[in-house]
C-alpha cells in the first residue's frame, strides 16, 4: 500500500489497535479517499485493518473484510453527515455498506455479494 496516494487519510487511522499493522488493500483507501472528497465532511475511521486476533476480540466474523484489509468503518452519529457519507459511498462505486447507528461499515471485498446494504 502506498500511503502517499492518499489524500485525506493517515495509515495511523486503519492500524490494528493490537499489533499496529494497517495492511490495507490499495484499492480500497484510494476509493475511500474519493468518497471523502466528494462528500465534504470529515471521516472519523472507527475501524480499518484488524488482525485475526483483534477481530475475534471485537466480535468480528470469521472472514471478515477487515482482517484482509478491504473494510473500514467510519463513525456518523448524525443524520446530517451520515447522509453526505452514504452518499459519496455510493457515487465512487462503494457496493457493500452496513448501517448502524452511530457508524458505517463500507467495504469492497470481492470474495462477497456484491450490491447490498445492511443494518446492525
Amino acid at each position: 500500500m502506498d500511503w502517499t496516494k492518499i489524500k485525506h487519510f493517515k495509515e495511523s487511522e486503519f492500524a490494528c489497535p493490537c499489533c499496529g499493522r494497517a495492511d490495507m488493500n490499495e484499492a480500497h483507501m484510494v476509493q475511500l479517499d474519493q468518497a471523502r472528497d466528494l462528500a465534504g465532511v470529515p471521516f472519523r475511521i472507527n475501524s480499518g485493518y484488524r488482525c485475526d486476533k483483534h477481530n475475534l476480540e471485537v466480535g468480528g466474523k470469521v472472514g471478515s473484510s477487515h482482517v484482509k484489509g478491504f473494510a473500514s468503518d467510519i463513525r456518523a452519529d448524525n443524520s446530517a453527515d451520515r447522509f453526505l457519507i452514504l452518499r459519496a459511498l455510493i457515487v465512487v462505486g462503494f457496493r457493500r455498506i452496513g448501517i448502524a447507528k452511530t457508524f458505517i461499515h463500507v467495504d469492497n471485498d470481492p470474495e462477497k455479494d456484491q450490491r447490498v446494504a445492511w443494518l446492525y
